[in-house]
């Protein structure tokens, strides 16, 4: 087994991820109950953390299927322990992308593990390294909008709920986002081992600007009224409604001041 090349250190889960768990914790707990004078507070780190969780999650699903795939240096690199002080590009994988959450409530597909795919044989295996990320942003989406699928929403306190909308949102854009078939995100990388080398080869100097390609066209008002129909739609079919998401980020940015709107509770 490829794991067993592995040490048991470069599988430990970091102390780093323990305490964003633990923050993740702590503030779902003051806005399940309340205690938190200022709930915006609370729902701005407990969505802020759970954000930065997928994030790790995320890269972790491309190191872990790729450490099975053949390549046993992301065990040497640190992507196992979840870490995300150990990523290529901290900055891309984490800070840049709750900077986008803040800004726009759009989940930035994040950063960077660097797998070695010279060590990795079979198309397949590629593919499925690249898919592994968003994979995790839809299971986390699918976990997220459970109590509104399964209509489980009674006895949820409000501001939970709206948090909970929220976190499904960033997690259904980050998804959608990351599959686009755009050179340098992950849904290129699922296609990219069926390309011929010739556009393999005319492609690759545009990778590195794939994603600040997709957010300039992005910011077109009929591109981006289109995107977020999109997420609508998507969040709807889970039972999540736009005011739930709406509320959601109000609560999150709770710098610019209470809403009295979303302050009503709605049944």
């Amino acid at each position: 087994m490829t794991t067993a090349t592995t040490r048991n250190s470069d599988r430990r889960i970091s102390p780093v991820f323990v305490g964003i768990l633990a923050v993740t914790a702590v503030t779902g707990w003051a806005t399940w109950t309340g205690f938190a004078e200022q709930p915006g507070v609370a729902v701005f780190l407990f969505v802020t953390a759970a954000w930065i969780v997928s994030l790790c999650l995320h890269e972790y699903a491309h190191a872990r299927t790729a450490l099975h795939s053949g390549d046993i240096s992301v065990g040497e690199k640190g992507y196992l322990t979840l870490n995300p002080l150990k990523y290529t590009h901290a900055l891309l994988s984490i800070v840049l992308p709750v900077i986008f959450v803040i800004m726009g409530g759009i989940g930035l597909p994040g950063g960077a593990v660097f797998i070695e795919r010279g060590r990795i044989q079979g198309r397949w295996k590629h593919s499925l390294i690249s898919a592994a990320g968003p994979l995790t942003n839809v299971l986390f989406a699918v976990v997220c909008t459970a109590p509104f699928w399964l209509d489980a929403l009674d006895g949820v306190p409000r501001d939970f709920r709206f948090a909970l909308a929220f976190l499904a949102l960033l997690q259904v854009t980050a998804a959608i986002l990351n599959f686009l078939p755009v050179p340098g995100l992950d849904g290129y990388g699922v296609i990219e081992p069926w390309l011929s080398y010739k556009i393999k080869r005319q492609v690759e100097p545009f990778a590195p600007f794939g994603l600040l390609f997709v957010f300039a066209v992005l910011w077109l008002g009929p591109v981006n009224s289109a995107f977020f129909d999109v997420i609508d739609s998507v969040l709807r079919s889970l039972g999540i409604d736009a005011l739930d998401t709406y509320c959601g980020q109000e609560l999150f940015r709770f710098w610019q001041g209470s809403n009295d709107f979303c302050s009503v509770q709605v049944g």
